[in-house]
């Protein structure tokens, strides 16, 4: 009958907003976009009103988290590293909320530390706390960085059709899961346009293909820039980045790919798992760097299948796992818990 809703628009209007977009079919997509702003209360021209109300949601973020900091140590494995960090903060009046050590050899190997610690007036004290630190980096001989849990890290997302990675991203973030300032998001297709802007974020659409890839990346560059990003995210964006762009953003760009790496590397790996009969699938989160699908791993996970599940299937659990993959390696990321070691991490969760 006219004017009555269609079952995929009831579907999705029942679904929670984040999720709905995960559907297929234009239908579901636009009842899905009617769901965001009628849940986050967003007219069509209201959308920065929406991103005042998450800046007002960041800074309440930022104040439970003015008193955090975070240390991430590597050096040359010795006794007395940790007592000596430990009691340097002891002495600056910080006390350990958490601490993770590995090391790969106690004689002679690599050490690394990760502390979290909380002291009053912190960002008061951190030009101080810095510079003293410096005897005991000296005396060690280590690598080190101090972080400050309430200084987020502006984050960018690049996508192109499927949104699915890029929903479960904006999810965590607007549930306060992912500390972060999600500041643009960039895409070759304007398909996510609707509900990126919905949210108050600024979209930008920058058609790319092989032949223009050198003009494309230069404005995706000066984008960065000016959005004064520290963390890009490939939230399913299916065009590769040249050596030039991941020159300009070392371990600061995380992709998602949709195969337990380093098998299926490339394109249509649902497909060709497939044809393998494998009895699990997965998916991977990894750095970028020159090398197509082989930077250093962040996080894997796998689901188990058998013959009865045709390549649909296949792709239906592998979004999935994808989702939360990437998820789990970007809240990583941001909460300074990796060391990243030649090709490989240290993922201290």
């Amino acid at each position: 009958m006219t004017g009555e809703p269609s079952r995929s628009d009831e579907e999705a209007n029942r679904m929670p907003p984040w999720k709905a977009f995960t559907c297929n079919g234009n239908q579901r997509f636009s009842a899905a976009i009617q769901r965001i702003k009628s849940t986050y209360q967003v007219g069509d021209g209201e959308y920065m009103s929406t991103r005042s109300r998450m800046s007002t949601h960041l800074a309440e973020q930022s104040s439970a988290l003015q008193n955090i900091g975070r240390l991430l140590v590597q050096c040359s494995d010795r006794p007395g590293i940790v007592s000596a960090v430990s009691t340097f903060l002891l002495n600056h009046q910080a006390n350990i909320v958490e601490s993770s050590q590995y090391s790969t050899d106690p004689e002679g190997g690599t050490f690394y530390l990760r502390i979290e610690f909380h002291a009053d007036n912190l960002l008061e004290k951190k030009q101080e706390l810095e510079k003293d630190f410096q005897k005991i980096a000296d005396a060690y001989e280590m690598e080190y960085r101090f972080s400050y849990a309430v200084e987020l890290k502006r984050t960018a997302i690049f996508v192109s059709k499927e949104p699915y990675c890029l929903m479960e991203l904006l999810w965590e973030w607007q549930n306060g899961d992912l500390n972060t300032d999600i500041v643009v998001v960039i895409s070759n297709h304007e398909d996510a346009r609707e509900m990126v802007e919905a949210l108050g974020i600024p979209f930008h659409y920058i058609p790319a293909n092989k032949d223009i890839r050198q003009e494309v990346e230069q404005q995706q560059i000066q984008l960065m820039e000016e959005y004064d990003v520290d963390v890009l995210v490939l939230a399913r964006y299916m065009q590769i980045l040249t050596p030039n762009f991941v020159s300009h953003f070392p371990n600061q760009i995380i992709n998602i790919h949709h195969s337990f790496l380093p098998a299926f590397i490339g394109a249509r790996p649902y497909e060709r798992a497939f044809g393998r009969g494998v009895k699990l699938i997965g998916a991977t989160s990894h750095y970028v760097t020159n090398d197509l699908d082989e930077g250093p791993i962040i996080e894997q996970d796998i689901e188990r299948v058998d013959h009865r599940d045709d390549t649909v299937q296949l792709k239906k659990i592998g979004r999935q796992i994808e989702r939360r993959v990437l998820a789990r390696a970007v809240k990583w990321h941001l909460e300074d818990r990796i060391i990243v070691e030649n090709n490989k991490t240290i993922v201290f969760h």
